[in-house]
């Protein structure tokens, strides 16, 4: 990721002098005495700005042709040119501008050469049609981690060195958007790969545990094991779920619910549970299966670790732009030391408990080092897992998933 911004940085300064070449070529007229729109090139450089930021969002979903389509026009119009497309390795992804009709066709062949060496190529367009505005064609390589992804096709009325040196640099720009797009995908992906690793950690035992207390019930207290099978069933239904990276505290905070009814039935009054949820919090968005293993691990080390009975308290409470989640429990506790190995990854994994460093990471990578678990505890103590949640955060909502 930092190559990339520091990437992105780099492009922007040749962006920033893109606007000043273009501000010395087209001078704007003032508009209107005493206005004070700067210079310009302060107009220009302005224009050029706004410009490129509109034509990202599109292009961070990848070289598509949806996002291609979107993002022509507003590349066009950086450049100032009179034609422009986008492609891929195999087809014209999108077309801005006249001249599609008689020059479409023929842009796969300019291209090829420009797949193979990765190259800009300065070419005269050789249109037949004598009333074609388009003479001169600068193409310039789009590239991301597997090379060479396509190109961007820039159409003049003239041979210009302005415009090779503009295109070339506004190709590298669209390259960094397409790299930060194929990081934003990697990183969909390896959460994806955390939440598969952290239900494959929810424990069989608990599973078999949990049919098996239903079970003892069916004779005793028929209505019990009904209820208790469809707490399950939803538990269940819940964890695995297959969309949806995130989900909201009041999901979360029901399928903690359900897993804690299933291990009272196990264990009775060994287990008490006190749940203080503010009702305005209940909407925070959150990472899927972020606060269930938190609980699970209260209750592996506080219940099954233990020969004692076991408090565990939830609470959630508003803090101004934050919601601030903790889970308290009085069971065994651990070493401090052996934590830090824990969340380091440097502890075997069959002494982490459940998730504790899988949901520390996940909180990492959402919301920034400032975010990860802040973990109170020491040997007989007990432990406070104590989870701070942004309100607002760009790119984080449940899609009411």
């Amino acid at each position: 990721m930092t190559g990339a911004l520091v990437a992105a940085l780099t492009v922007g300064a040749l962006l920033l002098g893109l606007g000043f070449v273009l501000g010395r070529r087209h001078h704007c007229p003032d508009e209107g005495a005493g206005a004070d729109l700067g210079t310009p090139v302060e107009r220009a450089t302005f224009h050029t700005l706004h410009t490129a930021s509109l034509a990202a969002p599109s292009l961070r979903g990848g070289l598509t042709g949806e996002a291609a389509g979107k993002a022509a026009g507003r590349l066009r119009s950086l450049l100032g040119t009179e034609a422009l497309c986008l492609t891929d390795r195999e087809t014209v992804l999108a077309w801005d501008g006249p001249g599609a009709a008689h020059h479409a066709g023929e842009v796969m062949a300019k291209v090829a050469a420009l797949l193979e060496t990765g190259r800009s190529e300065n070419l005269a367009a050789r249109c037949l049609d004598p009333s074609c505005t388009l003479r001169w064609v600068v193409i310039a390589p789009l590239t991301g981690e597997e090379g060479v992804l396509g190109a961007l096709v820039a159409y003049g009325s003239r041979e210009s060195a302005v415009l090779a040196r503009a295109a070339t640099e506004v190709a590298r720009w669209v390259s960094v958007q397409l790299e930060l797009s194929e990081l934003d995908r990697s990183r969909t992906r390896l959460m994806e790969a955390e939440i598969r690793a952290l239900r494959a950690q929810i424990s069989p035992h608990f599973i078999f545990n949990s049919l098996a207390a239903i079970a003892s019930f069916v004779r005793t207290d028929p209505e019990r094991a009904r209820e208790l099978l469809l707490e399950f069933a939803d538990f269940t239904r819940y964890s695995f779920r297959k969309h949806g990276d995130f989900t909201t505290l009041a999901e979360e905070l029901r399928s903690i619910e359900q897993y804690l009814a299933l291990a009272g039935a196990r264990f009775g009054d060994r287990l008490t549970v006190t749940l203080q949820v503010a009702p305005e919090v209940l909407p925070v968005a959150l990472p899927f299966l972020c606060l269930q293993p938190l609980v699970e691990n209260a209750v592996k080390h506080g219940l099954e670790d233990s020969r004692h009975g076991c408090r565990i308290t939830i609470a959630a409470r508003d803090a101004g732009a934050e919601a601030v989640v903790t889970i308290d429990d009085n069971g065994v506790g651990m070493d401090p030391a052996l934590l830090r190995r824990i969340l380091a990854g440097q502890a075997p994994t069959a002494t982490s408990g459940v998730g504790l460093p899988n949901v520390d990471e996940r909180l990492r990578q959402v919301y920034g080092d400032d975010f990860g678990l802040v973990v109170e505890t020491a040997v007989g103590a007990g432990m406070k897992v104590t989870v701070r949640l942004p309100k607002y955060r760009a790119g984080v909502r449940s899609d009411g998933c």
